[in-house]
């Protein structure tokens, strides 16, 4: 038997069409949408990371209702978990665990300075948190869950309280490696249904293995905040700022750095654009600012 090779497709210039992005192509990718969110004015990033808080309330509220009507099973009760984050991801609203790597990509090419990078994230971290905060508090005051779900709510943020602090790092990196490494998946899709495939399938595992998102953390930070006796400094230095500073590591070593040297060729054409170290490490510079 015979079997015919397929001819590669090519364009009408005879250029061979690739079915895939290059590790470059995505990269290439990043950096474009990465330089619109650095040069995003304050208000529409903060907004857009309100919206993106109060959408973190809605996969605590579905985690916690499913946890109870499956009597905490651990497959069955995240099944709802990814919905919260797919409203963010495919609505392209700011999150700071799915913001850490287009800024990061930016400023180690030197196209945006340090102190750019550390103010987009401030903004979007700021946002994630007003709207958590005010999610949380409309979950615990005014009789969304029933009785059984507002209990395992009660359960689910208690547990993550009485985490140990390293414990919650450790988890928290591994989440910030998963989040990121969507991030990057996300750029070398084509369609919106391969997006939304694995914005569920990241998001599942996460719930699944147990692991910890800070925005996530954060919502049942301030929930139990609300309704126990542990104050909002406890639950937020004890809970959120370990699966903060996990969730960033993971995301920015792991992730984005190891993703940026496996596209070693990549060479700006006007190489003049790169800002200067002095400026890369202590002004507000965008690759922008020198075009002006």
């Amino acid at each position: 038997m015979s079997s015919k090779v397929e001819e590669p497709r090519l364009n009408h210039e005879g250029t061979i069409l690739k079915d895939r992005f290059t590790s470059k192509d995505i990269f290439e990718r990043i950096l474009q949408v990465a330089g619109e969110e650095v040069d995003t004015g304050p208000r529409e990033l903060f907004f857009s990371a309100l919206a993106a808080g109060f959408a973190i309330c809605l996969t605590f509220y579905l985690y916690a209702t499913m946890s109870y009507q499956t009597d905490g099973h651990a497959i069955l009760s995240g099944l709802l978990y990814p919905l919260g984050f797919m409203y963010i991801v495919l609505g392209n609203y700011q999150l700071y665990t799915e913001n850490t790597l287009p800024p990061v990509a930016l400023t180690i090419e030197r196209l945006s300075s340090v102190p750019s990078m550390l103010y987009v994230w401030s903004i979007v971290l700021a946002g994630n948190l007003l709207g958590g905060f005010i999610g949380a508090a409309g979950l615990a005051n005014l009789a969304v869950f029933s009785t059984g779900a507002a209990e395992a709510a009660l359960s689910i943020s208690m547990k993550a309280f009485e985490t140990g602090w390293w414990m919650l790092f450790n988890r928290g990196v591994l989440a910030g490696f998963i989040v990121a490494g969507l991030v990057w998946l996300d750029y070398a899709s084509r369609d919106t249904a391969a997006r939304f495939f694995q914005v569920y399938f990241a998001f599942f595992t996460i719930v699944v293995a147990n692991l910890n998102h800070s925005v996530v953390t954060a919502v049942e930070a301030i929930y139990l905040y609300f309704v126990s006796n542990v104050s909002l400094l406890a639950s937020m230095t004890d809970m959120v700022l370990p699966v903060l500073l996990g969730n960033t590591i993971g995301g920015v070593v792991f992730v984005t750095i190891i993703n940026y040297f496996q596209t070693p060729e990549f060479i700006l054409q006007d190489p003049s654009v790169r800002i200067g170290w002095k400026e890369w490490l202590f002004e507000m510079k965008t690759f922008r600012d020198t075009e002006e």
